[in-house]
């Protein structure tokens, strides 16, 4: 049979948004084309060149955070939006209402409804509190011995905060980080744990604070390496505030997390978060490429209706966070701005953010027998953010004549295929950050040793992003094609 014919034949039609083609000997392509390497390794091979898909995908850990709502219950959350974190923040004090005594049921609670809604749960524990009456802190500290002080925020006078120098606050929330790692370090239902514990709200500063200021750096340092120790296998991410420790911590391995994305100039005309924070932050901690290792997480200023009131550049604020590598963008589950254009540019900036994996061509035999090696060649690249901080694996599956599936998980971990990069640090980003280019081209080459009992006729192959354990899909391949169970089909093999 002539390889067209047989290609007709073993496909019975074309897959929508993917484009065939046969390679042979014969027909052998200009020496460093795509096919030429193709054509090298035997007289029949399919080649697919997938389209990219338009659509918002879920991607494991990352995207569209939730805040203090599950998926499920966000009042706020359109269907056309996915999202994989539920974000929240608690007291000390909720976690530990009693001395000793973690409350394991109240956050397994939180940590189930966040994965009964397809997400999982990224948290902070907080000390100090700005609200009168409202304290974070544990009612029982000062019963234990240890030193509660009366302080001001701003105008706000009479609040009672812990004082972490003190020797017994310091070992019993040293010793609380310890106990909640040992239970949760790992857990697959948590994404992620922000660095918190001290300052305001967790952030690592005590800004217009009278009474009580940041805690000493000895402390300030025990407190970070109780985290790094406590978390060694979740990822930790530090608040960008932390001043010399966000360089300690990043030296480590963590992430960072930064408030106010899109502030340009909603506290003063000559300053603004964007434009006079981060990157100095960051350049001064030598973290600008912490984000290789550790996720990057951005919460709006006010939120998004704030920025279309104020006029501000919607293209500029999410072209600069692609370009910082963010993971998660955290928009408080407020209402968005309404507006056909709004959402286009949230649309497109959604596309991007986190990991995002495009076939960009596939190759393999036309057929191929039962119990054989199986090559195949595909090469992907990274058009998000952000890499995959986990150890996700690329996998075929194959679904014979038969109606049966099989698994063949490839050789390729995904964490290293990077995306794209654009130097932050010019006056002309600062300007008009531009787009966030694809990263660069992967090529996977696997041998695959194909199950002896795949019945006889046209097989299907789909593509997919595993956990190794459990070999769910965990990120979806972003190309178009029939998706089931977030597999993908790229193509047909005939099995003789």
């Amino acid at each position: 049979m002539k390889p067209m014919m047989f290609f007709a034949a073993v496909m019975g039609g074309v897959l929508p948004g993917v484009v065939f083609g046969v390679v042979t000997m014969a027909g052998r392509q200009p020496a460093g084309s795509p096919a030429e390497s193709v054509a090298a390794a035997g007289p029949d091979w399919v080649v697919v060149r997938p389209r990219e898909t338009p659509a918002v995908l879920p991607a494991v850990g990352a995207g569209w955070e939730t805040f203090h709502h599950t998926r499920a219950n966000d009042p706020n959350l359109p269907d056309w939006i996915p999202s994989t974190v539920a974000y929240a923040r608690w007291g000390w004090r909720v976690f530990e209402p009693r001395p000793g005594a973690i409350d394991f049921a109240f956050l397994d609670r939180e940590i189930r409804q966040a994965q009964q809604a397809g997400q999982q749960l990224a948290f902070r524990v907080m000390c100090c509190s700005s609200s009168p009456g409202r304290p974070y802190h544990p009612d029982w500290l000062e019963e234990v011995g240890g030193r509660v002080v009366s302080c001001r925020y701003g105008s706000v006078s009479g609040l009672k905060l812990p004082d972490l120098d003190d020797p017994v606050v310091l070992e019993r929330h040293l010793d609380f980080i310890r106990r909640l790692g040992a239970r949760y370090d790992g857990h697959p239902g948590i994404a992620h744990v922000d660095l918190g514990s001290v300052g305001w709200w967790g952030e690592w500063h005590m800004s217009r604070a009278e009474g009580l200021g940041m805690p000493k750096p000895e402390t300030q340092r025990r407190i970070v390496e109780t985290y790094l120790q406590a978390f060694r296998r979740t990822p930790l991410l530090m608040l960008i505030g932390g001043g010399d420790m966000l360089r300690y911590a990043l030296e480590k391995g963590t992430g960072w997390r930064a408030d106010c994305l899109g502030d340009l100039g909603g506290f003063s005309r000559n300053w603004c978060h964007m434009r006079h924070f981060y990157i100095p932050a960051l350049e001064k901690a030598d973290g600008l490429s912490a984000w290789k290792r550790a996720p990057v997480a951005f919460e709006t200023c006010w939120d998004m209706r704030k920025w279309v009131n104020e006029g501000w550049p919607l293209r500029y604020i999410f072209n600069y966070a692609l370009a910082m590598h963010a993971s998660v963008l955290n928009n408080k589950s407020a209402p968005l701005p309404p507006g056909e254009e709004v959402r286009a540019e949230l649309r497109r900036f959604l596309r991007r953010l986190g990991p995002r994996f495009v076939l960009e061509r596939l190759a393999h035999p036309s057929a191929a027998r039962p119990g054989a090696l199986w090559p195949v060649q595909s090469f992907w690249r990274n058009v998000g953010s952000a890499p995959c901080y986990r150890p996700i694996r690329l996998a075929w599956r194959l679904t014979d004549a038969a109606g049966r599936r099989h698994l063949l998980p490839s050789r390729a971990e995904v964490r290293q295929w990077m995306p794209g990069e654009v130097d932050v640090t010019t006056p002309e980003f600062l300007e008009n950050p531009p787009d966030l280019p694809p990263g660069p081209r992967v090529s996977v080459q696997d041998r695959l040793r194909l199950p002896a009992d795949l019945a006889s006729g046209p097989c299907r192959i789909e593509a997919g992003f595993i956990d190794p354990t459990t070999r769910r899909v965990l990120i979806r391949a972003a190309v178009e094609g029939p998706e089931q169970e977030g597999w993908v089909a790229v193509s047909r093999v005939e099995i003789r």
